[in-house]
């Protein structure tokens, strides 16, 4: 079931997703050559503790961290721990805050230092690709809009688009319904109405599009070990549009 969000709801949500922007600019200033992804990942759990907020993601299934950092082939999911950040590395942060019950959801990916114009190409159109399937939301629209304004970037682009992850709804639970595929289903899937809370979440490669499990039992990479970039908002339905949760139109 979908839940339309109240007035009330979205506002706490907009304190969780402010939260999760918040929480990504801070981290920023440490995103350099010789820090480790625990060290990341420390700073940005006491951070959002401070905000009288909690993690959305650790303990969620088991998951031990506070935050997701997955580097260059990683797409999603990454543990951190003892790797030191390099340059030339681009490095997913995917971030998730608690506020008064309601979540924020956003993973952003980041050069470390002088990357290659391979990479800077794939950060630059994944990025691209969210703001493509966001234009799409508004009532009366459907989830396929906006899987297939993303599909469809990518394939212009020339980039993989991973099928087996996808965005969600976003609520008093990390993960609703309804799914929201980064590709064409050729179902329209559930219309898009007022209230609705959802992350949208594109992960593109220069690659395949194939995905494996890592050893760990949570990281997942692409099969041929080819970059990959990961890039997600929060986004309210309202009635005229979209609004996001998670920081607007401000990242760079």
């Amino acid at each position: 079931m979908i839940n339309i969000k109240s007035p009330r709801e979205i506002e706490l949500m907009a304190k969780a997703g402010d939260i999760v922007y918040q929480t990504h600019q801070y981290l920023l200033k440490y995103l350099k050559p010789g820090i480790t992804t625990k060290e990341i990942n420390e700073l940005g759990e006491k951070f959002i503790l401070s905000k009288n907020a909690t993690p959305s993601f650790k303990g969620f299934g088991g998951f031990p961290a506070a935050i997701c950092i997955s580097i260059n082939e990683e797409v999603v999911h990454g543990i951190p721990g003892d790797y030191q950040l390099q340059e030339g590395d681009i490095v997913s942060l995917d971030i998730g805050a608690c506020f008064q019950g309601y979540h924020g959801d956003s993973g952003w990916t980041y050069a470390i230092g002088k990357i290659s114009s391979d990479k800077q190409y794939l950060l630059e159109h994944t990025k691209q690709s969210l703001y493509e399937g966001i234009n799409q939301v508004k009532p009366g629209n459907y989830i396929q809009d906006i899987s297939r304004a993303i599909e469809i970037y990518a394939q212009e682009h020339k980039l993989g688009v991973i099928r087996e992850l996808v965005g969600h709804g976003i609520g008093n639970q990390v993960h609703e319904e309804p799914d929201i595929p980064n590709y064409d289903t050729h179902h329209k899937g559930p219309m898009l109405k007022e209230g609705m809370v959802i992350a949208i979440e594109p992960m593109l490669t220069l690659g395949s599009k194939a995905i494996v499990l890592e050893e760990d039992d949570w990281t997942i990479a692409t099969k041929d070990r080819s970059p990959s970039a990961h890039f997600e908002h929060t986004v309210v339905v309202t009635k005229d549009g979209f609004r996001i949760l998670t920081g607007e139109w401000f990242y760079g």
